[in-house]
Protein backbone atom coordinates (compact mmCIF):
# COMPACT_ATOMS: atom_id res chain seq x y z
CA UNK A 1 0.00 0.00 0.00
CA UNK A 2 3.11 2.42 1.08
CA UNK A 3 4.92 2.11 -2.24
CA UNK A 4 1.42 3.22 -4.04
CA UNK A 5 0.97 6.32 -2.00
CA UNK A 6 2.15 10.03 -3.30
CA UNK A 7 4.43 11.44 -0.62
CA UNK A 8 6.23 15.17 -0.88
CA UNK A 9 9.79 15.57 -0.34
CA UNK A 10 11.03 18.94 0.55
CA UNK A 11 14.78 20.40 0.56
CA UNK A 12 14.15 24.05 1.63
CA UNK A 13 18.01 24.57 1.17
CA UNK A 14 17.54 23.90 -2.54
CA UNK A 15 13.86 25.27 -2.93
CA UNK A 16 13.17 21.70 -4.16
CA UNK A 17 9.64 20.30 -3.92
CA UNK A 18 8.09 17.47 -5.44
CA UNK A 19 5.76 14.44 -5.03
CA UNK A 20 7.61 10.99 -4.55
CA UNK A 21 6.32 7.49 -3.90
CA UNK A 22 8.45 4.89 -1.83
CA UNK A 23 10.39 2.59 -3.64
CA UNK A 24 12.60 0.10 -1.82
CA UNK A 25 11.04 -1.53 1.42
CA UNK A 26 13.08 -3.45 3.57
CA UNK A 27 12.14 -5.46 6.82
CA UNK A 28 14.31 -5.40 9.34
CA UNK A 29 14.76 -6.08 13.55
CA UNK A 30 14.29 -2.10 14.19
CA UNK A 31 11.34 -2.67 12.11
CA UNK A 32 10.70 -1.15 8.04
CA UNK A 33 13.40 0.93 5.79
CA UNK A 34 12.29 2.30 2.85
CA UNK A 35 13.98 4.28 -0.14
CA UNK A 36 12.44 6.57 -1.91
CA UNK A 37 11.59 5.50 -5.92
CA UNK A 38 13.46 7.49 -8.39
CA UNK A 39 14.40 9.97 -9.30
CA UNK A 40 15.00 10.38 -5.32
CA UNK A 41 15.77 6.52 -4.69
CA UNK A 42 19.18 8.21 -2.98
CA UNK A 43 17.45 9.39 -0.29
CA UNK A 44 17.15 6.34 1.82
CA UNK A 45 17.10 4.14 3.83
CA UNK A 46 14.78 5.91 6.46
CA UNK A 47 12.16 4.81 9.09
CA UNK A 48 9.27 3.87 7.01
CA UNK A 49 7.28 3.16 10.56
CA UNK A 50 8.35 6.60 11.24
CA UNK A 51 7.14 7.85 8.28
CA UNK A 52 4.20 6.61 8.60
CA UNK A 53 3.03 7.34 12.28
CA UNK A 54 4.54 10.90 12.35
CA UNK A 55 3.45 12.16 9.05
CA UNK A 56 7.19 13.00 8.50
CA UNK A 57 10.73 12.03 8.44
CA UNK A 58 13.84 14.08 8.21
CA UNK A 59 16.72 12.51 5.70
CA UNK A 60 20.09 14.95 5.62
CA UNK A 61 18.29 18.04 3.88
CA UNK A 62 15.26 16.62 3.05
CA UNK A 63 12.40 15.97 4.57
CA UNK A 64 9.58 13.46 3.40
CA UNK A 65 6.25 13.74 4.46
CA UNK A 66 2.66 12.95 3.97
CA UNK A 67 0.09 15.64 2.08
CA UNK A 68 -0.96 16.33 4.92
CA UNK A 69 1.26 17.59 6.72
CA UNK A 70 3.07 19.51 4.12
CA UNK A 71 -0.46 21.41 4.12
CA UNK A 72 0.24 21.99 7.63
CA UNK A 73 4.19 22.55 7.92
CA UNK A 74 4.55 24.44 4.72
CA UNK A 75 3.72 27.92 6.18
CA UNK A 76 7.09 27.52 8.57
CA UNK A 77 9.21 25.09 6.29
CA UNK A 78 8.92 27.78 3.71
CA UNK A 79 9.98 30.38 6.06
CA UNK A 80 12.50 28.42 7.73
CA UNK A 81 13.93 27.49 4.81
CA UNK A 82 14.30 31.48 3.23
CA UNK A 83 15.68 32.18 6.79
CA UNK A 84 18.45 29.76 6.48
CA UNK A 85 19.57 31.01 2.63
CA UNK A 86 19.24 34.28 4.03
CA UNK A 87 21.54 33.76 6.91
CA UNK A 88 23.96 32.14 4.29
CA UNK A 89 23.97 34.92 2.11
CA UNK A 90 24.16 37.64 4.46
CA UNK A 91 27.25 35.91 6.04
CA UNK A 92 25.71 36.80 10.08
CA UNK A 93 29.33 35.26 11.01
CA UNK A 94 32.32 37.76 10.53
CA UNK A 95 35.73 37.47 11.02
CA UNK A 96 37.75 39.80 13.15
CA UNK A 97 38.74 42.54 9.40
CA UNK A 98 35.64 42.37 8.53
CA UNK A 99 34.21 43.65 12.25
CA UNK A 100 37.11 46.33 12.45
CA UNK A 101 36.53 47.06 9.00
CA UNK A 102 32.90 47.61 9.43
CA UNK A 103 33.87 49.81 12.87
CA UNK A 104 36.36 51.59 10.67
CA UNK A 105 33.29 53.15 8.33
CA UNK A 106 30.63 53.10 11.42
CA UNK A 107 28.64 49.97 9.84
CA UNK A 108 26.47 47.67 11.37
CA UNK A 109 28.24 44.69 12.96
CA UNK A 110 25.70 42.11 11.62
CA UNK A 111 23.78 41.48 8.38
CA UNK A 112 24.19 42.29 4.63
CA UNK A 113 26.04 45.08 3.30
CA UNK A 114 25.75 46.40 -0.31
CA UNK A 115 28.62 48.25 -2.89
CA UNK A 116 26.58 51.26 -2.08
CA UNK A 117 26.44 51.33 1.68
CA UNK A 118 30.09 50.98 1.76
CA UNK A 119 30.84 53.35 -0.63
CA UNK A 120 27.94 55.90 1.09
CA UNK A 121 29.93 55.02 4.23
CA UNK A 122 33.23 56.42 2.61
CA UNK A 123 32.07 58.81 1.02
CA UNK A 124 30.55 60.20 4.61
CA UNK A 125 33.91 60.25 6.18
CA UNK A 126 36.23 60.84 3.56
CA UNK A 127 34.41 64.64 3.20
CA UNK A 128 36.39 65.06 7.11
CA UNK A 129 39.17 63.00 6.82
CA UNK A 130 40.66 63.78 3.56
CA UNK A 131 44.04 65.91 4.45
CA UNK A 132 42.61 68.24 1.83
CA UNK A 133 39.23 68.60 4.09
CA UNK A 134 41.55 69.23 7.48
CA UNK A 135 41.75 65.36 8.20
CA UNK A 136 44.99 63.17 8.62
CA UNK A 137 46.58 60.82 5.94
CA UNK A 138 46.36 58.28 8.76
CA UNK A 139 42.22 58.82 9.00
CA UNK A 140 41.96 58.42 4.97
CA UNK A 141 43.69 55.57 4.65
CA UNK A 142 42.37 53.55 7.10
CA UNK A 143 39.06 53.85 5.89
CA UNK A 144 39.89 53.47 1.93
CA UNK A 145 41.63 50.51 2.87
CA UNK A 146 38.51 49.29 5.19
CA UNK A 147 36.30 50.69 1.76
CA UNK A 148 38.60 48.50 -0.36
CA UNK A 149 38.90 45.34 1.72
CA UNK A 150 34.91 45.04 2.33
CA UNK A 151 34.28 46.32 -1.64
CA UNK A 152 36.81 42.65 -2.57
CA UNK A 153 33.82 40.51 -0.90
CA UNK A 154 31.72 41.27 -3.82
CA UNK A 155 34.45 41.18 -6.68
CA UNK A 156 34.27 37.56 -7.52
CA UNK A 157 30.00 37.63 -6.99
CA UNK A 158 29.35 38.46 -10.72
Amino acid sequence: MTDKVEWVVWNGSLGVLDMVSIGRIEEGEGGRSAFLAPPYSVVGPFSLDELESQGRIAFGECLVMSRQRWQEDQVGLRREAQEKRRAFLFRLEFDEDDKEHREVLNLPMEGALKPADINAAFRRLAKTAHPDAGGSSEHYRRIAEARDALLEQFAGAS
